[in-house]
């Protein structure tokens, strides 16, 4: 039976990917601190389906020898790094938190485990941040670097120390360059869970409006599930390498928003205002990924379409709130 070790579990892709990897077979274990331990009820609502059947280790990515410690006991056949400091908006605000906890805790895994399981094959979650502000679009995997937040930079400098780890001591260590994705498991602070669950509260009588930013932002969304599979094909290749993982299909803000007003029976443009505050800087070229050679070599494709993905969204938040539960 493999051995899979999971940083970030608990979010949205690590509990997804929990899920696919017992259903494969795996003895799955996870990375957590010691708080989501204290709040299991709510920081591991994620996990509800499977946690009996995972096994949490509680570890910091900014604390090397709990890592070392860890990965000495597990000693795992394949490495899932997921967890990072991800809100790209509040970068700013804690730079050195963020590059300590994205770049130093990728570097303590890899150290680690070249020293007590190499052989262990390793998959990292870089973004499409790492593009920023790309020359052309869609992106590919040979599309020049230009991050232009922190959290892109820990993720590239994070990159490079994972393609450096394979290059120099044969470790089996792949780069995932995910685009947007998105579930019902999506954290609240970010854009989508906010139009989804204030879409499904304005439906029910408990809110009336909806603040967002730029409704004209593009993004390439695609569905958290899918992109989890395609995590778990890289590790299965023959080669290591980096793949862009995206379904190379724009859509913007506005349509997140009449797509989720729709599901419940709403006009939009009763409730929705735009708020100086929640503007970001637009992108002078739109991050959208070309995953060709990802479908190529991998043999993946996404399976949700768009439409799709934001009625389920918008259906589990409704059911969220008829069952009483404040998320």
């Amino acid at each position: 039976m493999k051995r899979a070790l999971i940083t970030g579990i608990y979010g949205q892709d690590g509990s997804y990917l929990a899920e696919f990897l017992l259903d494969q077979g795996y003895e799955v274990h996870g990375i957590v601190r010691r708080s989501t331990v204290e709040k299991a009820a709510h920081k591991l609502s994620n996990l509800a389906a499977v946690q009996d059947r995972v096994i949490l280790h509680v570890a910091s990515l900014e604390n090397h020898l709990s890592l070392y410690k860890v990965i000495a006991e597990v000693r795992p056949d394949e490495c899932y790094h997921l967890a990072a400091s991800s809100f790209v908006s509040y970068s700013f605000d804690d730079e050195f938190s963020i590059l300590n906890t994205n770049f130093q805790g990728t570097h303590y895994l890899l150290a680690s485990l070249k020293e007590l399981a190499p052989g262990c094959r390793f998959y990292f979650a870089g973004s499409s941040e790492m593009f920023g502000h790309a020359p052309t679009s869609p992106q590919d995997e040979d599309t020049p670097f230009n991050p232009r937040s922190i959290y892109g930079i820990s993720k590239l400098a994070s990159h490079h120390l994972v393609r450096n780890y394979r290059d120099r001591y044969g470790m089996f260590a792949c780069t995932g360059i995910l685009y947007n994705h998105e579930s019902p498991r999506r954290g609240f602070e970010f854009v989508t869970r906010k139009i989804t669950s204030t879409a499904a509260q304005i439906a029910l009588g408990q809110k009336d409006r909806l603040q967002l930013g730029n409704l004209d932002a593009l993004r390439d969304w695609g569905y958290a599930p899918d992109y989890v599979r395609a995590m778990w094909l890289m590790l299965q290749a023959d080669e290591p390498g980096e793949h862009v993982v995206a379904t190379g299909v724009l859509h913007s803000v506005r349509d997140f928003v009449r797509l989720a007003f729709e599901e419940v029976g709403l006009d939009p443009v009763r409730h929705v205002e735009t708020d100086p505050r929640f503007f970001r800087e637009s992108e002078r070229v739109p991050l959208c990924g070309d995953a060709s050679r990802t479908r190529e070599l991998l043999g993946w494709e996404p399976t949700l379409p768009f439409d799709r993905m934001i009625q389920e969204m918008v259906r589990a938040d409704l059911a969220r709130l008829q069952a009483g539960s404040d998320g």
